[in-house]
């Protein structure tokens, strides 16, 4: 069930964009965009968008909160940070994982020391925006194989409309839900009446100098 408040916050900060011609990380194309970045230069309300992530869990049982960089890192400090707020006894860890592209390839690892304090620990990941799940899967992923049980996957907002069965069966619990058409770039209506690329946002200032460079 979407946060009123949640959507209140983002839209406040500038946060939720529609009507636009974006390109999303994933490469596909459509109109609506939450900028996390906008929110992040505001650290009260990250905060307490956060506090709601972290009231969906059981403090005493979740022991690592871990999400994918660059925008997992902040909401990992600030669930965490929640969570052992609400603690009655030991301690919430906050972990990230990186990044690693081999060829096509792309892969999230835990590096830093970080995987040492996954194996056999009850784990919720943390992302901003779930658009394909991709970066969300992937730390998932890594998490799994180094033995950490994922008991949930809290996101700021829900764009793509995934579900449990793209993450690994791990249950989502989303603040807000922005989920509106996208396309691949060769079907995108947008691009065929010419409709400019947003630049200050997203990933349309890396497609425009790919489709330069050719």
């Amino acid at each position: 069930m979407p946060s009123e408040s949640a959507i209140k916050i983002l839209t406040e900060a500038g946060a939720i964009m529609t009507g636009s011609h974006l390109v999303y990380t994933s490469g596909r194309h459509g109109t609506a965009y939450v900028n996390k970045d906008a929110l992040y230069i505001h650290p009260a309300s990250t905060a307490t968008l956060c506090k709601e992530m972290a009231e969906q869990y059981d403090a005493d049982s979740i022991d690592v909160v871990a999400g994918p960089t660059v925008g997992g890192v902040i909401l990992s400090q600030w669930v965490a940070y929640h969570l052992n707020l609400a603690r009655s006894q030991g301690e919430t860890l906050s972990v990230y994982a990186e990044e690693e592209v081999n060829g096509s390839e792309k892969k999230r690892i835990f590096k830093r020391g970080y995987d040492l304090h996954i194996p056999g620990k009850t784990i919720i990941v943390v992302e901003d925006i779930l658009t394909t799940g991709g970066s969300a899967r992937q730390v998932i992923e890594a998490l799994k194989a180094l033995g950490g049980n994922v008991v949930g996957l809290s996101v700021l907002c829900n764009r793509g409309g995934i579900k449990p069965a793209d993450v690994g069966g791990v249950p989502i619990h989303a603040l807000t839900d922005v989920t509106l058409d996208s396309w691949e770039e060769e079907s995108c209506p947008l691009c065929k009446q010419n409709v400019p690329i947003q630049t200050a946002v997203g990933k349309g200032r890396d497609f425009l100098a790919k489709k330069a460079n050719g």
